[in-house]
């Protein structure tokens, strides 16, 4: 009859369930994702409450970090009631086990991953210690031992052994290893920059022959500097750590070298001038560091094919490139404005004189016109 037919198919369902008690629990699963909203709203802000009456804002960053797990335990609780409800053979009711502590395995150490980056900011004193790229690189290595701890317990609970898995990958890692050499050895560079404090990410630092520009990030293998063309070029740390780095951003102060030629006809009285007013105006200017701090000279240096040479050397106090720039230009039309309106002289330029002692004799007669 059809109507038994109906009834086994029914009564049969899939894998040995019937498929009113699949609808049923199918029902179930889905009045618990339902329920997520409610469970999320009433219990997240609770939380943010209670999170609240704190005077720090390190356990409101740990709780926005944990919104996603924290709405992720409704699905659980709804998938653990709807299988229960179904009358499952052995071997389906240990999949269905493994698969619930697989779940709640997965979202705890999806919080303790999520949970680290706020709970971070609670160390960052530290960082007058190790440095902010050190704790940066230690927060990372923690994240990567709870993503391998929270895989290892997920591979013991379907029945894989993590020791034989990781005997076997020694041994892969050995033969890796050979031919990872760079790898490590750029790791270690790494680390020796960190240790080393010699740079930082948003210094500016140069390398010769290699790359000049702003540290962006110090990497486990390479570190990111960005050119002043703006083009990011990522340099081996092993590179870094053996070359000889300058590091334009820990300057004390900039410095301005010039040397500066007036003509051959210029007095010493002008000479003197010329000294004595660019000395005076180091000295009044604030920008300029003063004589007691570093060196600083203007002295009449050298007498040269067509110009008598002054060097200028002092230092500005700010290191910024920008502002260098613009009192470097102020200096120099200061320069100016001494040399050619108050000692009343000028800027010497490469020039050639020409001496003749005599004409030759069969040279024409220079004719002078007459007056009038």
């Amino acid at each position: 009859m059809l109507w038994d037919k109906t009834l086994e198919v029914w009564e049969h369902g899939l894998w040995g369930v019937d498929i009113g008690s699949l609808v049923i629990a199918l029902g179930i699963f889905f009045v618990a994702l339902l329920a997520r909203g409610i469970f999320s709203k009433y219990v997240l802000d609770y939380l943010h409450r209670w999170a609240g009456r704190s005077d720090n804002n390190v356990d409101d960053r740990v709780i926005d970090a944990l919104i996603p797990p924290i709405r992720f335990i409704p699905v659980i609780i709804g998938l653990f009631i709807a299988g229960n409800y179904l009358s499952l053979n052995d071997t389906l009711q240990t999949l269905f086990d493994n698969l619930i502590r697989s779940l709640i395995a997965f979202t705890i150490f999806w919080s303790l991953h999520r949970a680290l980056e706020p709970i971070g900011q609670m160390f960052r004193r530290l960082e007058r210690l190790l440095s902010a790229t050190m704790m940066n690189w230690i927060f990372k290595l923690f994240k990567v031992l709870v993503v391998f701890i929270g895989a290892a317990v997920i591979l013991e609970i379907w029945g894989i052994a993590v020791g034989p898995l990781l005997a076997g990958l020694g041994l892969f890692g050995a033969a890796v290893a050979l031919g990872a050499q760079d790898l490590f050895k750029n790791l270690i560079g790494g680390v020796t920059i960190i240790a080393e404090k010699r740079f930082h990410p948003g210094e500016w630092i140069m390398v010769e022959g290699i790359v000049e520009g702003t540290v962006e990030d110090i990497g486990f293998r390479s570190t990111k500097v960005r050119r002043f063309d703006k083009a990011p070029v990522h340099v081996p740390n092993s590179a870094l750590s053996d070359a000889v780095v300058t590091n334009f951003s820990r300057m004390s102060h900039r410095r301005i070298k010039w040397q500066i030629g007036v003509v051959y006809g210029t007095s010493v009285d002008q000479l003197k001038i010329i000294r004595d007013e660019i000395t005076k105006y180091l000295e009044e200017n604030e920008a300029f560091a003063r004589a007691d701090e570093v060196a600083t000279f203007v002295r009449v240096d050298s007498f040269n094919d067509s110009s008598i040479d002054f060097l200028i050397y002092c230092f500005t106090k700010t290191t910024n490139w920008g502002e260098w720039l613009a009192i470097k230009e102020a200096f120099a039309l200061e320069i100016k404005d001494i040399v050619e309106n108050r000692a009343k002289t000028g800027f010497a330029f490469p020039s050639r004189s020409l001496y003749i002692e005599h004409w030759p004799g069969d040279t024409a007669e220079i004719f002078v016109p007459p007056k009038g």
